[in-house]
């Protein structure tokens, strides 16, 4: 999936490395001209950063908007995240806007019912921001490590795994099974009994490097 993320500060820099560390592309856009500078003496290799006004079209337009599978407006500042969003609609981009306040998200999300989210990074997390992103069958639930992920996978009807049992079910690189879930049923500890079918939750331990491997086996190609 491609994203573009507004703002280069913690937050949105992280989101843009969780999301490219798990095989996405991500593009960063930012104009504070400190920052940058500082970025790009960097090595940032899997993320580009972009010099760039988040709420101007041509901008977004220059950072691959019309490709991007959806935004995510991370700056502090609230106008910008919501202008980001209302262009990126436009291009039918799934929008999430970044809201550091309660009062605030409340009123955005009355009278802007085109954002399809509104996250609050500094209590979720660049973890938070993510799944709001990516949506879908697979949703980040902590980093454990640099490179260490606890993730929740949804299994779909293309799973090359439905209809397999949990003892049939081997994660590739190292990753673990922690708990697992019938479909509208809470997660529990594994049984290597359990069948895997549409809806079933997977809760796995995995290295970024094998995410992208560990969804394809349980969610499929979605």
């Amino acid at each position: 999936m491609r994203f573009v993320i507004i703002g280069a500060g913690r937050v949105g820099l992280r989101t843009a490395r969780v999301l490219a560390e798990e095989g996405h592309e991500a593009t960063v856009v930012d104009n504070d001209s400190e920052r940058l500078e500082r970025l790009w003496g960097e090595r940032l290799e899997i993320v580009d950063v972009l010099d760039g006004d988040g709420s101007r079209e041509e901008d977004l337009v220059e950072a691959g908007i019309a490709d991007a599978d959806a935004i995510g407006a991370l700056t502090g500042d609230l106008t910008t995240n919501f202008v980001a969003c209302m262009i990126a609609d436009a291009y039918d981009c799934r929008t999430v806007m970044r809201a550091d306040d309660d009062y605030y998200q409340e009123i955005y999300r009355k009278y802007a019912s085109e954002v399809d989210e509104v996250v609050y990074p500094e209590r979720l997390g660049a973890i938070g921001a993510k799944n709001a992103l990516v949506g879908g069958s697979t949703r980040a639930i902590a980093d454990i490590a640099q490179h260490l992920q606890l993730v929740e996978f949804t299994v779909t009807e293309s799973s090359p795994m439905r209809g397999y049992s949990l003892s049939e079910l081997e994660l590739p690189g190292g990753a673990e099974l922690l708990a697992f879930g019938k479909e509208g049923e809470a997660v529990d500890l594994p049984h290597a009994d359990d069948s895997l079918e549409r809806g079933d939750r997977v809760v796995a331990l995995a290295d970024f490097d094998v995410l992208g491997d560990v969804r394809h086996l349980v969610v499929g190609a979605v």
